[in-house]
């Protein structure tokens, strides 16, 4: 117990230490932070930590202690009694007196806000061992625990909760299945089409969902081995995990003969039937609604405050509007309004863009938006949410709801904005609190979030952040993880490659553990491609961790299908290898064969369950075709057929095609050479090129680019032999793999270091570590597996199952 004592000043007992009793306190503390002893009762032996990042201490990537918003330090800091980790027992109503086992405390105003409960299913078997809710963060140590003697787990329950626990798990190397008894997963934030879009993507990261699954019992003896479903069927489990929902805790309050319904009824101050007690949170009800969101409680509590400081005693609470922004698995989701509430004459807008999993519907009543959802792609949400919440009119043209007139519509209408208008969701923070911090020269991102917590929860309204601070500041200050490799660790890449060696971290899970501040899925994925380059066959890969591509190996298409572009050494094939991939393209019904830029052959439309099948009867490698990686090395025929060839290009585009496949770089990496100066193979426009010079020797140029913008290579060397070219480039490509930041090409790499610096470093080795480069080609050369044998084995389950594709209107 933490223990604070001020005799003379009227006692406000609070019950429930999590967010919005903690947050509650704070609002009271800004208000008059010398006006009450304050006593604090929590059932977790701990300061009020942020329940939102729950499923980040399951996936080992954020540590405990990182998610506390009020830590035990911070009670005593403002002369709190903390009772943590002391369960209240009874209330004294007319004593006002509050009981736990052996303490009693008197209070002159008592606060509820001891939020909710897992509800946990009446079935069978919920008291075996490996049975777990997920609520708390000792729940999370429990299954993280449990989970490592694991090869199966069952989430049972497919909302918010679920999936980031099933996400969790993932990390834990089991073979996850969410059970949802509802037709669709997060079907309170989502239509059927949603949630089926959602599904196909959490399948993609390899975790099955069965939906209208009602279960019955759960199985074993002792410990739980299994579920049954109430048609019969069963799935195993050595883990189960319930997050069927939750309840609001008001059994204390109905003891006490407080009045409650389905939660402790309070009027338009937060004030129960006894006038001396009042509550917030999740354990209320309020014209007959019980909110679960953070804004809501926020709100609350700023009301509650003002009345009990007597700062505004005629504050009032008139109920909310629901609207929310999270991130379910990594995929951002908007939620407003009851979607799947609607009139028969409602106007329904949709968009869908499958491929990308993005899901837009938005539902006018009364010429106003009365519900939207939005999943994938949030770029309309702020738009939405302002209309939603003013109740104002929407355009004329409905598409507008989606498609803006561009960026300056934007800004004006973030300047134009209220200072009331709500900016962070996770953490209740809204625009004239930002400003308000803006002005006092916090004018960075970071700098915002650490003085407000804005953008440090999900991370979604950082664009709005960042928009902010333009408006007010004019600008924004040089941000030092401008230099970072990845936005989760505030590390530049050489700082961050030296680390990891140092602490020998192999896992994604491991480098965010202990060096992250966030999780993201870009982070993710390029933390994972820079590991898997410094330790090679000792890298530990966590396939969450990948792009779907590079959990395939194939590249995903618009219509969800894949591309299959087996690997062609320096463009030379063979008769046999031809006739290979024309008798796959008819076995397969292959829709679309076709040769490509890079001199190979690109087989499109493979359904994903077919891609073992179509790997295994090429028989040739891949290609890498999807992936941050060597793609192609083009060459034209050289001096073995060209009248004017000067060298042996096929030959070296071959021999470097072999060297460095499956070499793994920030971005991806094309290559060419040509046999004379005549540059055949467009060798000056690839991020390495080779040239051979009519004294038969080879230039060698780097960062190259002929996309979006075209850039001519910088020549970086010439060397004598074929041996020092492959030499020298693979002196490069390491030094590029090791030192650029996450998707940075070699046009802007080369630049942005420089050539002279490059050809210093790589060429005359001024820094001392030409010898370290060799050394690394030989170890990723050595560590190199075609993936497409996964074909005979497959990394986890699922992997490689049919991929439902949901038709969906464009605009109805």
């Amino acid at each position: 117990m933490i223990r604070a004592l001020h005799p003379q000043k009227p006692k406000l007992v609070v019950i429930g230490n999590g967010m919005a009793g903690a947050r509650f306190l704070e609002d009271v503390l800004a208000l008059d932070p010398e006006l009450f002893d304050i006593t604090v009762f929590g059932d977790e032996p701990y300061g009020n930590y942020n329940r939102i990042l729950l499923s980040n201490v399951l996936n080992g990537t954020q540590d405990a202690k990182e998610i506390f918003l009020n830590p035990l330090a911070w009670y005593e800091e403002n002369g709190i009694t903390l009772h943590a980790g002391a369960r209240v027992t009874r209330i004294d109503r007319d004593a006002k007196v509050v009981h736990t086992g052996d303490a009693a405390v008197p209070y002159d105003y008592l606060v509820f806000a001891t939020g909710s409960k897992p509800f946990i299913p009446p079935i069978p078997g919920t008291p075996l061992h490996g049975v777990f809710a997920f609520r708390t963060l000792d729940d999370c140590r429990n299954i993280a625990e449990y989970a490592k003697g694991c090869k199966t787990a069952v989430v049972i329950g497919g909302g918010l909760l679920g999936l980031e626990a099933a996400k969790g798990l993932m990390t834990h190397n089991v073979e996850v299945t969410v059970v949802e008894v509802n037709p669709w997963l997060m079907s309170v934030q989502l239509d059927e089409a949603g949630g089926k879009v959602l599904g196909e993507t959490i399948a993609k990261l390899g975790i099955k969902a069965r939906t209208s699954g009602v279960t019955k019992e759960l199985l074993g003896h002792l410990k739980v081995n299994g579920v049954r479903f109430a048609d019969g069927s069963e799935l195993p489990a050595d883990i189960v995990v319930i997050s069927a929902g939750i309840r609001p805790n008001a059994e204390l309050a109905k003891e006490c003969g407080i009045a409650c319904d389905k939660a402790i009824v309070v009027d338009d101050q937060l004030r129960t039937s006894d006038p001396a007690v009042f509550g917030v949170g999740e354990c209320v009800q309020h014209n007959g609604m019980i909110y679960g969101l953070v804004a809501p409680l926020w709100e609350q509590t700023k009301v509650l405050a003002k009345v009990l400081t007597g700062a505004d005693t005629t504050a009032t609470y008139s109920g909310s509007k629901i609207a929310t922004k999270l991130k379910v698995m990594g995929v951002e989701l908007a939620s407003m309004g009851r979607i799947n509430d609607l009139c028969p004459t409602d106007e329904v807008v949709q968009f869908s863009e499958p491929a990308r999993q993005v899901y837009w519907k938005a539902i006018i009543r009364d010429g106003k938006v009365s519900a939207a959802c939005l999943l994938g792609d949030l770029s309309p949400a702020d738009d939405l949410m302002r209309m939603f919440q003013a109740g104002g009119p929407v355009p004329e043209r409905r598409l507008e709801l989606f498609f803006t007139a561009g960026s300056a519509k934007k800004e004006a209408s973030l300047a134009d904005l209220p200072d009331s208008h709500q900016i962070c969701d996770c953490n209740g923070v809204c625009k004239g609190t930002i400003v308000q911090a803006i002005k006092k020269g916090k004018c960075t991102v970071p700098a915002v979030g650490k003085a407000t917590r804005a953008g440090t929860g999900c991370g979604s309204c950082k664009k709005l952040v960042k928009g902010l601070i333009e408006a007010v500041a004019g600008g924004v200050k040089a941000d030092p993880s401008e230099s970072w490799y990845v936005a989760a660790v505030p590390m530049d890449k050489p700082t961050l490659v030296a680390a990891v060696k140092a602490r020998g971290l192999k896992s994604v899970s491991a480098v965010l553990r202990e060096l992250g501040t966030a999780d993201d899925e870009k982070s993710r994925n390029g933390l994972a491609s820079m590991l898997k380059g410094i330790w090679g066959t000792e890298y530990i890969d966590e396939r969450d961790s990948r792009f779907v591509n590079d959990r395939v190996h194939a590249n995903i298409q618009k219509d969800g299908t894949f591309s299959v572009v087996p690997r062609v050494y320096g463009g030379i094939t063979t008769a046999d290898d031809l006739i290979k991939i024309g008798e796959v393209a008819k076995k397969y019904a292959v829709p679309m064969v076709k040769f490509t830029g890079g001199q190979r052959v690109d087989l499109l439309g493979i359904k994903k369950e077919d891609l073992p099948g179509v790997w295994a009867d090429l028989g040739m490698p891949s290609g890498y075709a999807y992936a941050k990686a060597l793609r192609t090395v083009k060459t034209c025929v050289g001096s073995e057929f060209c009248r004017y060839g000067t060298n042996d290009s096929t030959g070296l585009g071959i021999d470097l095609e072999k060297r460095f496949q499956g070499f793994e770089f920030p971005a991806k990496v094309k290559l060419a050479v040509s046999g004379c100066p005549r540059n055949c193979a467009e060798s000056t426009v690839k991020d390495v090129g080779v040239i051979a010079t009519e004294g038969g020797e080879w230039e060698i140029s780097v960062g190259g680019a002929a996309g979006a913008h075209v850039r001519k290579t910088d020549v970086l060397c010439r060397v004598p032999t074929k041996h020092d070219a492959l030499k020298v480039i693979g002196r490069f490509l390491i030094y590029y793999r090791d030192n650029a930041k996450w998707l940075e090409r070699t046009y802007d790499f080369v630049p942005r270091v420089g050539v002279e610096k490059l050809r210093e470093i790589i060429v005359n080795d001024s820094l001392g570590v030409c010898a370290a480069l060799d050394v690394e080609v030989e170890k990723t050369m050595a560590a190199y597996v075609d993936p497409w044998l996964e074909r005979d084995k497959p990394v986890y389950a699922g992997q490689f199952d049919e991929a439902k594709r949901v038709p969906l209107p464009l605009i109805s």
